[in-house]
């Protein structure tokens, strides 16, 4: 064949596309257990972290999620529906696997056959902290994280966020520890008992005029992402309500 004819040119590109296709799909297949496993990893060590368990090295992060924590599949009534516990699990269902996102969606719809996830993870004099995954949207894009709440069923005693693109500096700043310790020692319920969860104040919430216990300071330059956390906090825990008056 000529070589310098446009057919062996064509043809020449196409093969090599090809060859590069299939090696970078294999290469993607044969990485997807990996990645599995780093999510799995990190999604351990945020509710670890969530639990005051801070200072957990990302090796020990298996070994120590599978000796202090409970992972619990609740119904729409705050019933429990399943309780899975390593080494003595006595069902095969998985808070841990759940689509936090879909779950929260049915119930945001509307739907009632929506199962929500509980981690209850075991603090160093026995209680229980239990730790609940968020997810809602900011400025950009999706954001997430897990509130820990002790064994009253009121106070926020840690919490970890993350996000996929808000921007560094703004509304990044909520994946930082100085940004989530804000939330801790806040409580859900006002002392007549009503559900007001914690809001996000711009200015600052020793300027305003809100209970500091339902209080902290907004980003300074992420209004709107600010505003997801703070919707994101208060519809997500408002679904676990019916569980905090069943079992906390």
């Amino acid at each position: 064949m000529n070589t310098d004819s446009n057919k062996y040119v064509f043809l020449y590109i196409t093969i090599l596309v090809l060859i590069v296709a299939v090696v970078l799909s294999l290469f993607s297949i044969k990485l997807q257990p990996l990645q599995k496993a780093n999510t799995d990893i990190e999604k351990m060590y945020q509710i670890l972290t969530a639990a005051n368990y801070k200072n957990i090295s990302k090796e020990n992060v298996i070994n120590q999620y599978e000796k202090l924590t409970t992972e619990i599949i609740i119904n729409n009534d705050g019933n429990v529906v399943s309780v899975y516990y390593f080494k003595n699990n006595a069902d095969e269902v998985r808070a841990f696997n759940l689509s936090v996102a879909e779950e929260y969606q049915k119930a945001f719809d509307g739907k009632t056959d929506y199962i929500l996830p509980v981690f209850a993870v075991k603090n160093p004099d026995n209680s229980i902290t239990n730790v609940i995954p968020v997810a809602g949207k900011g400025l950009w894009g999706p954001i997430w994280g897990y509130v820990a709440i002790a064994s009253d069923g009121n106070t926020i005693t840690g919490a970890i966020f993350d996000h996929k693109s808000e921007t560094p500096g703004l509304g990044g700043e909520i994946s930082t520890e100085k940004f989530a310790s804000m939330f801790e020692g806040k409580m859900l319920f006002n002392n007549k008992g009503e559900y007001v969860a914690v809001k996000l104040v711009k200015g600052g919430i020793l300027n305003s005029n809100i209970d500091p216990k339902h209080g902290v300071d907004a980003i300074s330059g992420g209004t709107i992402t600010s505003q997801g956390i703070e919707k994101m906090i208060h519809d997500c825990l408002k679904l676990y309500i019916p569980y905090i008056n069943n079992k906390l």
